[in-house]
């Protein structure tokens, strides 16, 4: 198939354009479903669903130890990510500084 790209109107070309890259997304969803069914089948002759090979997808979120502690109340621990706490911004204001609250 060839195509006179240097005589087409640019209507022409971008129709063309709009006609590959819906060819090339089926060709890739056509694909990757192929292969999908080949691991679904591999999976199962060994007794398995693809499902239970893969699990959900996520990984679980990994805890982090708190690093700071409240002076005036040690329940309240901050890990030094995120929102900093109204304990915290109150010590910082108040002419502290955050090592004042490493836990040690």
């Amino acid at each position: 198939m060839n195509f006179d790209l240097d005589n087409m109107s640019l209507k022409e070309l971008r129709d063309l354009h709009k006609a590959v890259g819906r060819q090339i997304d089926g060709f890739e969803a056509k694909k990757k479903e192929k292969a999908m069914m080949a691991a679904q089948q591999a999976a199962e002759e060994h007794g398995y669903s693809l499902k239970d090979l893969l699990g959900s997808g996520k990984a679980p979120k990994a805890t982090v130890a708190p690093k700071y502690v409240n002076p005036d109340d040690s329940s309240e621990t901050w890990t030094g990510r995120g929102r900093q706490p109204r304990w915290v911004k109150g010590h910082l204001d108040a002419g502290g500084s955050v090592d004042d609250l490493l836990i040690k």
